[in-house]
């Protein structure tokens, strides 16, 4: 990916983003180098000079946006912040940013996901399970938060796991453009809410 790097920043987003919305339109399969190429307004053969194939454009995609949202994470999350649920309220409001910087990357993401090509899925599942990103999860997660606020008999690692299930849920019925990120950022703290109210001693509310 030298000669790619090697680009001004503003051409690298321009086929980013491009790219970002060919995928995330039409999936792996269907999404094709000469669409990508229209749309970021280069030619196909220089889509392939730069990334080779497009299974390599695709998985460095995936790549990008993973370490695009962990390095936002990494920067502008605040450990002093102990409470749980402000943790997820905080990383899920960085995340919102970065999705406002790259409109794209929430319908990418989301296709990633679901993806189901024999030819990328082996190296989807171990792009999303790598070590690195869930340290970083558990790291906002439970590192330094005060377990105490919980209700004796909640488990915090299993309110974790129905967020996430619920955030999954939610990102598969959402329309693939046009999403107000604004309106899906009040949303999701109202859910925040409802569950504080409800695992939370009620002292701690």
């Amino acid at each position: 990916m030298e000669k790619f790097s090697s680009l001004p920043v503003e051409k690298q987003n321009i086929i980013i983003d491009a790219a970002l919305v060919c995928f995330g339109t039409n999936g792996y399969k269907k999404a094709s180098v000469s669409d990508i190429a229209i749309a970021a307004g280069v030619s196909k053969a220089l889509v392939f000079h730069y990334f080779g194939t497009k299974k390599s454009l695709y998985l460095y995609l995936i790549n990008l946006c993973t370490h695009i949202f962990m390095n936002e994470i990494n920067e502008k999350f605040d450990n002093a912040v102990t409470d749980f649920f402000d943790r997820i309220k905080l990383a899920a409001g960085i995340e919102i940013s970065v999705m406002k910087k790259h409109p794209a990357i929430l319908s990418f993401l989301d296709s990633v996901y679901f993806e189901n090509d024999d030819e990328v899925k082996s190296d989807i599942k171990a792009i999303l399970a790598d070590s690195e990103g869930e340290n970083l999860r558990n790291k906002v997660a439970f590192e330094g938060i005060d377990a105490s606020k919980f209700k004796d008999d909640i488990d915090p690692k299993l309110v974790m796991k129905m967020l996430t299930l619920l955030t999954d849920g939610y990102l598969c019925k959402m329309p693939k453009t046009g999403i107000d990120l604004d309106a899906l950022c009040e949303e999701f703290d109202e859910y925040i809410d409802l569950f504080k109210r409800n695992f939370y001693k009620e002292k701690n509310l």
